[in-house]
């Protein structure tokens, strides 16, 4: 235990013999004077935590020597004990007291009430010192959570500006590929080529899925990713992720089996794209993963409350199983069962733990039962409300997108692939676009140059898109103010769309575009009556 320091001042040696006597004990250091100038240099060089004062004293007296103590930030906090033979009247303590004592004690001393006194006293010191020593560590603690919030969010901005670069960076020549592939299949071609370009297809939007599952974890783990709810025919949905699904079944020999509960309604309240996510994820891994035998999706009503039902999805597959100590691993973030399986069947080891996410967000139940070398089953289980059947409009094919006669645009684009696509799809809808690749020149483009439309990239060199847009919206150009701009974007996060409106975008198309997606913006920000049919 720390000692505490008492001073004892007095000009009386046997005095302070006294004070020593009844005060002695091991858990103090008492350190004596009897001149009240050695005192304050005691005072100002050791840690006094108490004096016991006489009050008078030649040169200079008790009151004097507390008022100097009391009058130095450094030696202020001193507790002091007036020591007096004088009179106990009301105005010498009061006259102490204002001074800034804390008690007296009177000659002749009464042991145990001197013993009393100063133990309270040392007592109040010790706990005086106990809280400011926690009041330390709580402010060294709050120093230490404040700059580990502050790293966390350095560190979720750099995770979030990586996620929105890698997505621009990528998704620019996705979108190129996609919409060249799109192109060349609206081509005279031989049945060898519309299989090329399929398989073209087909792998861009493969590579597309793994940049959506990264950014969904994204979104999760941020609490930005949200569940919307609409009428879903489940059988239609299970058949349509089986039937994507089925050419890898096929290339493996595989059987692709579908069991559906004759007791499931027509229509039930769910998220059909999140569901679509979780049965993808789940059929698609066990295909990946069985190398012979079959993969079955299996519905079942477990249970029924009022007009909800518990339906429980499970997908079945006789492929490698999963070791017991290894079941909990592969819901992890990029992980796999063992590094063999990275080695030998691939994957970024996102889809489980996209699946798991998911499940929880819809407040659903995920199980997994496996058996190395046997197979696996995953279930995935959860309530709907039943819904009564509506009409359901039939939708036609792809639609005829109709021509725009005469249509002016400017478009602000630097990546060159995008660039030709774009100028190839408005050409096709006969609009005269006139291009440029950086906002600078389409400032300079927009100043010599009346436009119908403004067709701005986001992100390019010189002066990017959305600093552009914010000079035409505060009239860098007089007259051009309110001209249309639809952006391209692909920055897919909602924060970086709600960027692109507030500095001034009517829209976002974001890449990879559909071509009905960008006609219909262009349709409604032209002014010009919709050529689709």
């Amino acid at each position: 235990m720390e000692k505490i320091n008492i001073l004892i001042v007095d000009d009386r040696p046997e005095n302070i013999i006294a004070l020593e006597a009844l005060l002695q004990r091991d858990d103090i250091n008492i350190i004596t004077t009897t001149n009240p100038n050695e005192a304050l240099r005691i005072s100002w060089e050791m840690d006094i935590a108490i004096a016991l004062v006489d009050v008078q004293m030649p040169e200079m007296d008790g009151f004097e020597l507390v008022e100097i103590l009391k009058s130095n930030p450094r030696t202020k906090g001193i507790l002091i004990i007036f020591v007096t033979a004088i009179s106990k009247e009301t105005k010498y303590a009061v006259k102490g007291l204002n001074t800034g004592a804390v008690d007296y004690l009177y000659k002749p001393l009464d042991p145990y009430v001197t013993s009393a006194k100063v133990d309270s006293f040392i007592q109040l010191v010790r706990n005086e010192r106990e809280i400011k020593k926690k009041n330390h560590e709580l402010e060294a603690y709050q120093k230490e959570l404040i700059k580990a919030k502050e790293q966390a969010e350095q560190g979720k901005r750099i995770k979030e500006n990586f996620l929105a670069n890698m997505s621009h960076e990528i998704r620019t020549p996705i979108n190129g590929i996609i919409g060249l592939a799109n192109l060349l299949g609206r081509t005279n071609l031989t049945a060898e080529q519309k299989e090329m370009i399929n398989l073209l297809e087909i792998s861009s939007d493969s590579l597309l899925g793994v940049i959506n599952d990264i950014l969904d974890l994204s979104k999760i783990e941020s609490g930005k990713f949200k569940i919307n709810r609409s009428e879903t025919d489940i059988v239609k949905i299970c058949n349509s992720v089986v039937n994507l699904l089925r050419i890898r079944a096929i290339e493996k020999e595989l059987d692709l089996i579908t069991e559906f509960d004759a007791e499931l309604p027509k229509l039930v309240l769910a998220d059909s794209l999140r569901l679509n996510q979780i049965l993808m994820n789940l059929i698609g891994n066990a295909i990946k993963f069985t190398i012979q035998g079959s993969v079955t999706l299996k519905t079942e009503i477990l249970d029924r409350k009022g007009n909800n039902l518990q339906i429980k999805f499970s997908v079945i597959d006789t492929g490698i199983g999963i070791a017991k100590n290894n079941i909990d691993k592969i819901f992890e973030t990029f992980e796999q069962a063992d590094e063999q399986t990275t080695v030998k069947f691939g994957g970024t080891g996102l889809g489980l733990s996209i699946v798991k996410n998911l499940a929880k967000l819809k407040g659903g139940v995920l199980e997994v039962i496996s058996e190395e070398g046997v197979g696996s089953t995953f279930c995935f289980t959860n309530w709907y409300e039943v819904l009564k059947d509506t009409v359901v409009v039939k939708k036609m094919n792809k639609p005829h997108l109709g021509p725009f006669k005469g249509l002016r645009v400017l478009v602000a684009e630097d990546n060159p692939i995008n660039k030709f696509l774009i100028v190839k799809i408005l050409k096709d809808w006969e609009v005269n676009p006139d291009v440029v690749e950086n906002g600078k020149d389409a400032l300079d483009k927009l100043r010599e140059s009346d436009y119908d439309l403004i067709l701005m990239d986001t992100f390019m060199p010189v002066m990017n898109g959305l600093d552009a847009i914010k000079l035409i919206r505060e009239g860098f150009i007089k007259g051009k103010e309110n001209t249309p701009i639809i952006t391209f974007s692909a920055a897919v996060l909602e924060t970086d769309k709600q960027t692109a409106i507030d500095a001034g975008a009517n829209d976002v198309v974001s890449k990879p575009f559909e071509l009905e997606v960008l006609h219909e913006k262009i349709t409604r920000y032209s002014g010009i009556a919709d050529t689709t049919y």
